[in-house]
């Protein structure tokens, strides 16, 4: 007797369903996007917490709360509204987790239940271009402290290079196009290559940073707390300076897009979670794992962050945001080149689990049997050198209210769509070999996702455009006013397009196009 589609699916345990076709010869099938098999499903709650507290202690973290306080909130406004975020991202990082967990799939094959068989490339390639964009980031930040390294044990070093390349009359410098020295830009590319070194090692090795990682960074965190503390003998004036909101309407007007974009700071993630998430032994493990891992780890290390700033005001007589620049001011002691060294490892952690995983796999969708894990994220490595990340967050304000707002409009009506179309459309019951074959009766562009993500991003695409063009471009108001929005406005507007139109098309109306690949 020959067996239909989902019965070439078997439940191995109450969280955990294993197909068990053969799969090798599709098309659309290669062994880094593969459904993990049920033994290999091994990480536990604490292999979980461990990651997020990895990709969460990192220099961006340390420096989150800055903008909010330049920003006109206090130390503690800025705090709750990083702490409510993260809090919220949550939801959607544990609901797009448990298809990975349940049937091992990673995020790029998941986006084919809703997007279609080549439809989910638009969900994937955006969130490969923001992860690439991320990953320059990191990379520019990791780099900075390579650079800061050197400056401590071997100053002439550096010298030596930014003065030979002006005699080879190499075009660097802070008013070159590149806008780097050209030490700061070797410092980048080493560390740009370290991170190559862990991205042809695979998933694995990442695992095992990422543990090893995080107990040590949270306890160097807390070690500059305690030094900054009782080096201002207590917490500086940041840390008593009030608000400077005048009214409560006049804090919610800044607090609403600050608000948004802390939720766009892991929104990326809430995506891309069942890349990491199908390891999971249990859907328990996944969502208490990161329940521990995620909005606590946020919050105490963007307090820290604050905290050792406003003690430096005492300090040094000035507010250093920046650890890296703040270790810089020590003398090269073995506590500085251990600091140094942890912040570089933190950034290491946090920049492969973050910002290479997802586009490794999202390239890779494009062409399984053509680019592999490796393949797809060399190509992610080599776009973040080319973006000059360094340019990207020079100002604050573009950092907070045009990159992380931006994205936020782009990357929060995806996850609505996989939201409602894994839980309310197909209840969470999915056809694994279908969407590994062209052939299977999953269609290659399911056009009711694809409308919802358009209209998702369209409503918040004129906000976006006057903020990126600072204003030159004058909008109405109501589009400003969603713009503020731009997560939560994206995420219910495509939620709502994608459930209706799902309940339509199952009346029927597109029923042959939807079921035709």
């Amino acid at each position: 007797m020959e067996m239909g589609p989902l019965e070439t699916q078997e439940q191995v345990t109450k969280d955990i369903i294993e197909t068990t076709d053969d799969l090798s010869g599709e098309a659309l099938w290669n062994t880094d996007i593969a459904p993990v098999e049920a033994a290999r499903r091994t990480w536990n709650m604490w292999n979980i917490a461990a990651l997020w507290v990895a990709m969460s202690v990192c220099i961006p973290t340390y420096m989150l709360a800055a903008g909010l306080v330049s920003s006109g909130m206090n130390w503690w406004q800025a705090v709750f509204t990083i702490f409510l975020a993260n809090s919220i991202v949550l939801v959607p990082m544990i609901l797009n987790a448990h298809a990975g967990t349940r049937y091992g799939i990673p995020f790029p094959v998941l986006a084919r239940s809703s997007f279609g068989l080549l439809g989910s490339n638009i969900p994937a390639l955006m969130r490969a271009i923001v992860a690439c964009g991320w990953f320059g980031i990191q990379t520019w930040i990791g780099g900075a402290a390579v650079y800061q390294l050197h400056h401590i044990f071997t100053p002439g070093l550096m010298q030596w290079l930014d003065g030979f390349q002006s005699f080879l009359g190499i075009p660097f410098g802070s008013e070159s196009f590149v806008g780097l020295t050209f030490g700061q830009f070797l410092a980048f590319i080493a560390f740009w290559v370290v991170n190559m070194v862990f991205i042809w090692t695979g998933t694995e090795a990442i695992r095992w940073l990422e543990t090893l990682a995080a107990p040590f960074l949270i306890l160097v965190g807390v070690g500059l707390l305690v030094w900054a503390v009782r080096g201002a003998n207590g917490f500086g004036p940041i840390m008593n300076q009030p608000s400077e909101f005048e009214s409560f309407g006049a804090f919610f007007a800044v607090f609403l897009p600050s608000l948004t974009a802390m939720v766009g700071y892991w929104a990326t993630l809430s995506l891309n979670i069942s890349d990491f998430s199908r390891f999971a032994k249990s859907q328990r493990d996944q969502i208490v794992g990161q329940s521990i891992g995620l909005p606590p780890t946020m919050t105490l290390f963007s307090f820290i962050g604050v905290a050792v700033t406003s003690a430096t005001v005492v300090i040094f007589g000035e507010a250093i945001w920046d650890p890296v620049e703040l270790l810089s001011r020590f003398e090269a002691t073995g506590v500085v080149i251990l600091s140094l060294f942890v912040l570089t490892v933190a950034t290491v952690s946090t920049n492969i689990a973050a910002n290479i995983v997802s586009p490794a796999n999202d390239f890779a969708n494009l062409a399984p049997r053509l680019i592999s894990f490796r393949t797809g994220g060399t190509i992610a490595g080599i776009i973040g050198i080319l973006i000059m990340p360094w340019k990207l967050i020079a100002n604050p304000d573009i950092y907070i209210f045009t990159w992380l707002i931006g994205y936020s409009a782009l990357l929060g009506p995806v996850a609505a769509i996989m939201i409602c179309d894994y839980f309310l459309v197909r209840r969470r019951i999915l056809d694994i070999p279908a969407l590994y074959r062209r052939d299977g009766g999953e269609p290659l562009f399911n056009w009711v996702g694809i409308v919802a993500l358009v209209v998702g991003i369209s409503i918040n695409f004129p906000g976006f455009l006057m903020e990126a063009t600072n204003g030159a471009i004058q909008v109405p108001a109501v589009f400003q006013s969603v713009y503020t929005y731009a997560w939560f406005s994206g995420f219910a507007v495509a939620f709502g397009v994608h459930y209706g139109l799902s309940r339509w098309v199952g009346r029927g109306v597109w029923e042959k196009s939807v079921q035709e690949p």
